[in-house]
């Protein structure tokens, strides 16, 4: 929990959003963190709700509630009121691998089952993780985590999305040696050629990736797995072989009702297409 009377005291406050006339002008992120005082307050308004539904991340009447990660969100909402960076950053990570996405893209269930969300405005867990690891970061705390001890075993993580690289991180921390092969000229998957760049700056992605590099992963780009690399070679060079993959031809839905509708791959081709340009060029504006 945060300050017992915090959600009582402080009003939830979110980050400053740029106006629309001015934001449609560039691709960058368009939010605007509170100042970390200001988001320790935030911190404060969780309350000491008993049963903490935020990060219970189960199913209830067939609908996700809380923290599919079972991150430990009151834990770190108090670390943040109490001004425990580094200690709220090792925390969080004890759950999570890449905060400095889900803090940025997750729809934040977490917020949906606070407690306090029923009689007011829930916590801003997402800021709050936001501010807690780009805080370490800039501190320099969030270093390469390389294994003492390699167990001499190889696995093949096909497919570089947000699951691939979780679970590449993951198991190279184990000792085991990873290498991730990406069909696509960069890694990233769904996080690089899915999202818009207001969204989730590549600059966040290319530092997590460095970090990755550091620790030990290799990657391979350009490698399309059943076609440049045939599974039955995978099972050759590697003990275990993880596959991360997603549907990537275009497939219509076929629905009655709505006549005029479009299928979403349209959206998503469109969203890929201005990635990879705005990569290639490192446009900043139109």
């Amino acid at each position: 929990m945060g300050k017992a009377t915090g959600f009582l005291e402080y009003e939830r406050k979110n980050a400053a959003v740029e106006e629309p006339l001015k934001r449609i002008r560039h691709f960058n992120e368009f939010r605007t963190p509170l100042p970390l005082e200001e988001q320790q307050k935030q911190g404060a308004r969780c309350m000491e709700c008993g049963v903490p539904f935020c990060q219970n991340g189960a199913m209830l009447a067939g609908m996700a509630s809380g923290c599919p990660l079972h991150n430990l969100v009151p834990e770190t909402n108090d670390l943040v009121y109490s001004g425990n960076w580094k200690q709220a950053y090792e925390r969080l990570t004890k759950t999570h691998s890449f905060p400095e996405f889900t803090s940025r893209v997750c729809p934040a269930l977490c917020e949906a089952a606070c407690t306090c969300n029923l009689n007011g405005k829930p916590v801003s867990t997402k800021e709050n993780e936001r501010a807690i690891i780009e805080h370490a970061y800039e501190m320099g705390w969030v270093q390469p985590q390389t294994p003492k001890i390699r167990t001499g075993k190889k696995v093949a993580v096909v497919g570089s999305g947000p699951s691939g690289l979780a679970a590449a991180q993951q198991l190279n921390r184990r000792g085991h040696s990873v290498t991730v092969f990406e069909r696509h000229d960069r890694i990233g998957g769904l996080l690089r050629y899915g999202i818009p760049n207001m969204k989730l700056d590549k600059k966040i992605l290319d530092r997590r990736i460095e970090l990755m590099k550091a620790e030990g992963v290799e990657f391979k780009t350009g490698v399309d797995v059943g076609k440049d690399i045939t599974a039955e070679e995978l099972k050759r060079q590697f003990e275990v072989s993880k596959y991360n993959c997603i549907q990537r031809n275009q497939k219509s839905i076929a629905i009655e009702i709505v006549r005029d509708y479009e299928p979403p791959y349209m959206l998503a081709e469109e969203i890929k297409d201005s990635n990879a340009q705005i990569n290639l060029e490192g446009v900043n504006g139109v």
